[in-house]
């Protein structure tokens, strides 16, 4: 007997199957589940469309296709119907990221039409914590920015992103402002946090997506001059302080595998490794 599978974009009237999905796998779903909870399926809201695999008329796989292209709970079967909607729609975002196996398979079917990437992380380890270690003492000059702290703190997030992507977020076609209208809701919902010291950002992290259940940390930096101090650590221990105890019951974040120095800091603030993801980057 042939199975019956079906590939759509959602609308706003799939929303409590598409929560059901994201909830099976929270942590790595957290990114596009915050968006979901946050904005709905309402494409103008969302920031792109999420893409719905069905089988025997039951929602089983996501996709989201915005500036970022990401499968969620994708098994294969979905993967490659994604891949072909993906092609007949052409590239549209400027990178595919998620849970390295569904990525790594979905990147396989694009590249012949989508590549050459820019770059390609294969691995990223994912990691996830529930509990606040007691190794790391956590800074207590590790405070939320301000609202009047804006253009402080604008200049530290703008060296992070360069040096993690490769390209100013202020080179785009906007000259960066859908970037610094991103930092200003972060900063005016109080997800971002930073060491100030004679006015300059000395490190700076902030909790990216929220969902009921996990929260990300991202954006974690530290001014190169004050690199080898510590203040990684201690400053990511205030931060893991402020996300489990304020925000969510687990914390999670994902880190670049070349990055030895950070993956041996998280894991001495209580972070443990729980998978991986990929990255592809045009």
């Amino acid at each position: 007997m042939l199975t019956t599978t079906s590939t759509r974009a959602l609308d706003p009237s799939d929303l409590d199957e598409a929560l059901a999905v994201l909830d099976r796998e929270p942590v790595n779903n957290a990114f596009v589940a915050a968006r979901v909870h946050t904005a709905g399926l309402d494409p103008w809201r969302l920031g792109g469309e999420m893409w719905g695999w069905y089988r025997e008329g039951r929602l089983e796989s996501l996709c989201y296709a915005g500036a970022n292209l990401v499968p969620l709970c994708a098994g294969p079967e979905a993967v490659v119907a994604f891949a072909a909607r993906a092609r007949r729609q052409g590239r549209r975002s400027s990178s595919l990221v998620g849970p390295a196996g569904p990525t790594a398979a979905l990147w396989s079917l694009l590249e012949p039409h989508w590549g050459p990437a820019r770059e390609v992380r294969p691995h990223q380890p994912l990691m996830v914590t529930s509990r606040q270690t007691e190794e790391v003492v956590p800074d207590p000059y590790v405070r939320r920015v301000r609202k009047d702290e804006l253009e402080d703190v604008l200049p530290a997030c703008v060296a992070m992103f360069t040096e993690e992507i490769g390209i100013s977020p202020l080179e785009g076609g906007d000259g960066g402002l859908i970037y610094q209208a991103r930092v200003a809701e972060l900063v005016g919902t109080g997800r971002a946090f930073a060491r100030f010291e004679d006015g300059s950002v000395v490190f700076k992290a902030e909790i990216g997506a929220v969902t009921p259940k996990v929260c990300q940390i991202q954006g974690v930096w530290v001014s190169p001059e004050r690199r080898g101090e510590g203040l990684s650590e201690t400053g990511m221990a205030a931060v893991l302080r402020y996300a489990l105890t304020e925000v969510a019951p687990l914390a999670s974040l994902y880190v670049n595998d070349y990055n030895t120095a950070a993956r041996a800091s998280y894991r001495r603030v209580g972070f443990e490794e729980s998978g991986a993801f990929m990255s592809v980057l045009f």
